[in-house]
């Protein structure tokens, strides 16, 4: 059995009900889900501010491209369109798959032109980082450290002031 982290957002058109819907997307797959963060955008300021958590997710058979095609089906299902003058811009749902670990909890090494593991660029991303470290305290991003110290002491660690928890808005897992 395959576990995945997978990175939700979105900062288009209702918010919550695109997670939300993710995270039903995922059905019985789902593990557990941490709390949502209101965050500034990244990448592009030019945008509103995005919605984010984190799943932790588990399957049998599921390799890192199924949680890919998974990832993009539920974009799809937001209507999601990517915009190529704008890699990071405005989406409806943005679904990253971070981490796989194998059957025996071992990390997945992936380097292709669609999928790439660990995600290239998640120990950067505050906003991945503080949801993960809600549902996996503690939780290291392969190759690059232990959760905790990233959002203190690694490159994340300046833009954490930024994010700001909602405990008024809640997913199901």
């Amino acid at each position: 059995m395959t576990r995945a982290l997978l990175s939700i957002g979105g900062n288009l058109g209702d918010r919550l009900a695109h997670l939300r819907a993710a995270v039903a997307g995922l059905g019985d797959t789902v593990l557990v889900v941490s709390g949502v963060y209101e965050t500034p955008p990244w990448g592009d300021a030019d945008q509103p501010s995005y919605l984010n958590a984190a799943v932790m997710a588990a399957s049998p058979g599921n390799g890192p491209r199924d949680w890919l095609e998974t990832a993009w089906r539920l974009e799809a299902a937001s209507g999601r369109t990517r915009d190529p003058e704008r890699r990071f811009g405005p989406r409806t749902l943005d679904v990253d798959v971070i981490a796989v670990w194998d059957d025996a909890g071992a990390p997945i090494v992936a380097d292709d032109q669609e999928l790439t593991l660990p995600h290239p660029r998640a120990h950067l991303r505050a906003f991945v980082l503080r949801p993960w470290i809600d549902i996996d305290p503690f939780g290291v991003v392969p190759g690059h450290g232990a959760l905790d110290l990233l959002l203190r002491e690694g490159p994340a660690a300046a833009d954490v002031a930024g994010i700001e928890p909602r405990p008024d808005l809640t997913l199901e897992s």
